[in-house]
Protein backbone atom coordinates (compact mmCIF):
# COMPACT_ATOMS: atom_id res chain seq x y z
CA UNK A 1 0.00 0.00 0.00
CA UNK A 2 1.24 3.09 -0.88
CA UNK A 3 0.26 7.40 -0.92
CA UNK A 4 -0.60 9.03 -3.91
CA UNK A 5 -0.48 12.60 -3.85
CA UNK A 6 -1.46 15.03 -6.38
CA UNK A 7 -1.30 18.70 -7.01
CA UNK A 8 -4.70 19.55 -5.94
CA UNK A 9 -3.34 18.86 -2.27
CA UNK A 10 -5.66 15.65 -2.00
CA UNK A 11 -4.48 12.39 -0.75
CA UNK A 12 -5.31 9.04 -1.50
CA UNK A 13 -4.41 5.25 -0.87
CA UNK A 14 -4.17 2.96 -4.02
CA UNK A 15 -2.83 -1.03 -3.27
CA UNK A 16 -2.30 -1.76 -6.63
CA UNK A 17 1.32 -2.52 -7.26
CA UNK A 18 2.69 -1.15 -10.69
CA UNK A 19 1.44 2.10 -12.19
CA UNK A 20 4.44 3.76 -14.31
CA UNK A 21 1.73 7.36 -13.31
CA UNK A 22 1.59 6.92 -9.82
CA UNK A 23 4.36 7.99 -7.26
CA UNK A 24 4.38 5.94 -4.28
CA UNK A 25 5.60 6.75 -0.84
CA UNK A 26 6.12 4.95 2.80
CA UNK A 27 5.09 8.24 4.25
CA UNK A 28 5.36 11.91 3.92
CA UNK A 29 4.35 15.10 5.49
CA UNK A 30 1.01 16.69 4.81
CA UNK A 31 0.07 20.16 6.55
CA UNK A 32 2.50 19.61 9.58
CA UNK A 33 1.29 15.72 10.12
CA UNK A 34 3.66 12.91 9.43
CA UNK A 35 1.24 9.85 7.85
CA UNK A 36 2.72 6.77 7.20
CA UNK A 37 1.74 3.42 4.91
CA UNK A 38 1.03 1.62 8.02
CA UNK A 39 -1.72 4.27 9.13
CA UNK A 40 -0.03 4.55 12.21
CA UNK A 41 0.94 7.63 14.09
CA UNK A 42 4.92 6.65 15.06
CA UNK A 43 6.79 8.43 12.64
CA UNK A 44 4.80 11.59 13.52
CA UNK A 45 5.22 11.17 17.41
CA UNK A 46 8.59 10.53 17.53
CA UNK A 47 9.36 13.59 14.85
CA UNK A 48 7.33 15.96 17.24
CA UNK A 49 8.98 14.81 20.39
CA UNK A 50 12.52 14.91 19.02
CA UNK A 51 11.79 18.52 17.47
CA UNK A 52 10.54 19.65 20.87
CA UNK A 53 13.48 17.59 22.66
CA UNK A 54 15.55 19.60 21.00
CA UNK A 55 13.74 23.18 21.74
CA UNK A 56 14.60 22.15 25.94
CA UNK A 57 18.47 23.27 25.00
CA UNK A 58 17.08 26.70 25.15
CA UNK A 59 15.21 26.46 27.75
CA UNK A 60 18.10 24.83 29.87
CA UNK A 61 20.04 27.99 28.50
CA UNK A 62 17.38 30.35 29.58
CA UNK A 63 17.70 28.54 32.50
CA UNK A 64 21.22 29.40 33.26
CA UNK A 65 20.81 32.65 32.04
CA UNK A 66 19.00 33.70 35.39
CA UNK A 67 15.66 33.88 33.70
CA UNK A 68 12.94 33.81 36.31
CA UNK A 69 10.79 30.50 36.50
CA UNK A 70 7.68 32.50 35.75
CA UNK A 71 9.66 33.69 32.46
CA UNK A 72 10.71 29.70 31.63
CA UNK A 73 7.44 28.28 32.31
CA UNK A 74 5.74 30.92 29.55
CA UNK A 75 8.78 29.64 27.03
CA UNK A 76 7.91 26.36 27.28
CA UNK A 77 3.92 26.91 26.74
CA UNK A 78 4.68 29.22 23.62
CA UNK A 79 7.10 27.84 22.12
CA UNK A 80 7.54 24.00 23.04
CA UNK A 81 4.49 22.55 24.15
CA UNK A 82 2.94 23.92 20.99
CA UNK A 83 4.61 21.74 19.18
CA UNK A 84 3.62 18.63 20.91
CA UNK A 85 -0.24 19.76 20.20
CA UNK A 86 -0.09 20.18 16.91
CA UNK A 87 -3.14 19.29 15.54
CA UNK A 88 -3.83 16.87 18.28
CA UNK A 89 -7.60 16.12 17.47
CA UNK A 90 -6.45 14.45 14.24
CA UNK A 91 -4.71 11.86 16.10
CA UNK A 92 -5.08 11.82 19.81
CA UNK A 93 -7.61 9.57 19.94
CA UNK A 94 -5.53 6.59 18.12
CA UNK A 95 -2.22 7.10 19.80
CA UNK A 96 -0.76 4.13 22.26
CA UNK A 97 -0.39 4.81 26.01
CA UNK A 98 3.46 4.47 25.63
CA UNK A 99 3.51 7.04 22.55
CA UNK A 100 1.16 9.24 25.11
CA UNK A 101 3.73 8.99 28.22
CA UNK A 102 6.80 9.73 25.41
CA UNK A 103 4.91 12.99 25.02
CA UNK A 104 3.95 13.92 28.80
CA UNK A 105 8.11 13.07 29.29
CA UNK A 106 8.95 15.96 27.50
CA UNK A 107 6.61 18.22 29.40
CA UNK A 108 8.38 16.27 32.44
CA UNK A 109 11.92 17.20 31.52
CA UNK A 110 10.88 21.05 30.61
CA UNK A 111 9.34 21.42 34.56
CA UNK A 112 12.56 19.93 35.94
CA UNK A 113 14.81 22.44 34.15
CA UNK A 114 12.53 25.22 35.37
CA UNK A 115 11.41 24.15 38.66
CA UNK A 116 14.55 22.21 39.45
CA UNK A 117 13.67 20.68 43.07
CA UNK A 118 10.71 19.13 41.48
CA UNK A 119 13.25 16.21 40.30
CA UNK A 120 12.40 12.99 41.91
CA UNK A 121 8.72 14.12 42.14
CA UNK A 122 5.65 12.25 41.00
CA UNK A 123 4.69 13.34 37.48
CA UNK A 124 1.05 15.04 39.47
CA UNK A 125 3.09 16.77 41.47
CA UNK A 126 4.98 17.96 39.30
CA UNK A 127 2.00 18.97 37.24
CA UNK A 128 1.23 20.81 40.70
CA UNK A 129 4.46 22.62 40.85
CA UNK A 130 4.14 24.29 37.71
CA UNK A 131 0.51 24.16 37.57
CA UNK A 132 0.00 22.79 34.57
CA UNK A 133 -2.25 20.21 33.23
CA UNK A 134 -1.54 17.15 31.25
CA UNK A 135 -0.78 16.75 27.54
CA UNK A 136 -3.20 14.19 27.74
CA UNK A 137 -5.90 16.04 29.62
CA UNK A 138 -5.41 19.43 27.74
CA UNK A 139 -5.82 17.20 23.68
CA UNK A 140 -8.61 15.71 24.95
CA UNK A 141 -10.51 19.03 26.08
CA UNK A 142 -9.48 20.34 22.70
CA UNK A 143 -10.97 17.29 20.48
CA UNK A 144 -14.01 17.66 22.82
CA UNK A 145 -14.62 21.09 21.94
CA UNK A 146 -13.47 20.40 17.98
CA UNK A 147 -16.38 17.72 17.86
CA UNK A 148 -18.80 20.64 19.47
CA UNK A 149 -17.39 23.16 16.61
CA UNK A 150 -18.44 20.37 14.34
CA UNK A 151 -21.78 19.61 15.46
CA UNK A 152 -22.68 23.70 14.63
CA UNK A 153 -24.21 23.73 11.44
CA UNK A 154 -22.70 27.00 10.33
CA UNK A 155 -18.83 24.46 10.51
CA UNK A 156 -17.44 23.51 7.25
CA UNK A 157 -17.23 19.79 8.83
CA UNK A 158 -20.68 19.42 9.44
CA UNK A 159 -21.52 17.45 6.38
CA UNK A 160 -19.81 14.63 8.02
CA UNK A 161 -21.71 13.86 10.83
CA UNK A 162 -24.63 11.57 10.49
CA UNK A 163 -28.32 12.96 10.47
CA UNK A 164 -29.77 13.36 13.81
CA UNK A 165 -31.99 10.75 15.82
CA UNK A 166 -35.52 10.85 14.98
CA UNK A 167 -36.46 12.76 18.45
CA UNK A 168 -39.89 11.01 18.82
CA UNK A 169 -37.75 7.73 18.77
CA UNK A 170 -35.10 8.89 21.68
CA UNK A 171 -37.53 10.56 24.18
CA UNK A 172 -38.84 7.44 25.25
CA UNK A 173 -35.22 6.04 25.43
CA UNK A 174 -33.79 6.14 29.02
CA UNK A 175 -30.39 6.86 27.47
CA UNK A 176 -29.84 8.73 24.33
CA UNK A 177 -28.19 10.93 22.62
CA UNK A 178 -29.18 13.60 19.13
CA UNK A 179 -27.04 11.66 16.90
CA UNK A 180 -26.19 8.04 16.35
CA UNK A 181 -23.47 6.17 18.31
CA UNK A 182 -22.06 3.89 15.84
CA UNK A 183 -20.20 0.43 16.98
CA UNK A 184 -17.19 -1.19 15.61
CA UNK A 185 -15.28 -4.26 16.36
CA UNK A 186 -12.03 -2.59 16.68
CA UNK A 187 -10.48 1.09 17.84
CA UNK A 188 -7.44 0.60 15.92
CA UNK A 189 -8.81 2.46 12.26
CA UNK A 190 -11.74 3.98 14.05
CA UNK A 191 -11.98 7.94 12.60
CA UNK A 192 -12.68 11.07 14.55
CA UNK A 193 -15.75 11.24 13.70
CA UNK A 194 -17.02 7.57 15.20
CA UNK A 195 -14.58 8.57 18.31
CA UNK A 196 -15.98 11.46 18.78
CA UNK A 197 -19.82 10.33 18.49
CA UNK A 198 -19.13 7.38 21.19
CA UNK A 199 -17.13 9.74 23.93
CA UNK A 200 -18.44 13.52 23.21
CA UNK A 201 -21.98 13.22 22.92
CA UNK A 202 -23.87 14.28 25.89
CA UNK A 203 -27.37 12.31 26.63
CA UNK A 204 -30.70 14.57 25.94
Amino acid sequence: MGFLRSSDLTVSLKFTRSNPMCHYLQGFKFFGLHLDAGLSWTIHINTIVSKASKQLYFLKQLSRAGVPPQQLLHFYTAVIRPVLEYASPVWHYSITRAQSQHLESIQKRAVHIIFSFTRGMSYPNVLFVANLNSLKDRRDKFSRTFFQNMCKPASCLHHLLPPPRNTSVISRLRSSTPLPRPTSRTEKFESFVNFALNKYQSPL
